[in-house]
């Protein structure tokens, strides 16, 4: 059954602090245990893993919101060092740790088996078509260990939604680095400030703005226009349409249920420092 559109938010919400732990320190240090050479090494072995040894423009193309050239500083280099089997491993292994130093008592908790039951319920069942990173995840081996399980759950999600939300993206025609300073600008800050983006030549991210300007939907000083601002708000509320599907399988009390679940471990990782 199709749910409202607050609650398929409400579970992005709650979802993004638990999946994202795999961005942190501990799976961090475990990729450079293997031979990485720096933080971004690991984030493209372990995330480009479920494609295979896919090559650069096509890692580019499905992560989509990446400069040009940036990925490629990264892959093939790190196939060299390891193999998508071991990075899936490296950062299934490293991510479960580090939810587990955070959550402390809370990981081995008797209700985390029903947590992890429920969104990996919804995160098995969610249509693939054009969504080649959620495709990739679906064809791995679910763990069973509940905590693994929950992480893995919560990955899966992630990435279907974010490749819908590439989806919107590319209809809306935003490209990936537009859509970054889109985001700064909603939560106040201005593109040369934001961390995906502030690392770029001057030139280059003056270039992008310009462009949003061009049509409308920046301001002379850098804001959000009317027009840019709706534009937003439009894309979000797409990008929650096309997670939707996700929860289809679960009945209205499984998802109030699994809402409900989330929320300490959630909440606890979003307060933490990692």
């Amino acid at each position: 059954m199709r749910h409202p559109q607050a609650k398929v938010h409400r579970m992005h919400e709650l979802i993004e602090p638990i999946a994202t732990v795999t961005f942190s320190d501990i799976p961090t240090e475990a990729f450079l245990a293997i031979g990485m050479r720096n933080y971004w090494d690991g984030y493209f072995a372990g995330r480009a893993a479920p494609l295979g040894q896919a090559p650069a423009e096509v890692v580019h193309a499905v992560f989509y919101n990446f400069a040009d050239g940036e990925v490629a500083r990264h892959i093939p280099w790190v196939w060299g060092k390891t193999t998508p089997e071991e990075a899936l491993a490296v950062r299934e292994q490293g991510s479960t740790a580090a939810l587990r130093k955070v959550l402390g008592e809370l990981a081995d908790a008797p209700g985390l088996a029903r947590v992890a039951d429920l969104a990996t319920k919804a995160a098995v069942s969610a249509p693939t078509e054009g969504r080649a990173l959620y495709a990739g995840l679906r064809a791995l081996a679910v763990p069973e260990e509940p905590l693994a399980r929950l992480w893995h759950s919560t990955t899966m999600l992630r990435e279907h939604r974010g490749d819908g939300h590439n989806a919107v993206l590319v209809a809306h025609g935003i490209g990936g680095t537009e859509a970054h300073v889109l985001t700064a600008l909603a939560i106040g800050q201005r593109a040369e400030e934001f961390g995906r983006v502030h690392h770029l030549p001057k030139a280059q991210l003056s270039a992008v703005v310009d462009g949003l300007r061009d049509r409308g939907l920046v301001t002379a000083t850098g804001g959000f226009t009317d027009a840019g601002r709706d534009l937003k708000t439009r894309i979000e509320t797409l990008t929650d349409d096309l997670a939707a599907p996700a929860y289809d399988a679960l009945t209205t009390d499984e998802l109030d249920e699994l809402i409900t679940r989330l929320e300490p471990y959630s909440t606890m990782l979003a307060a933490s420092d990692l």
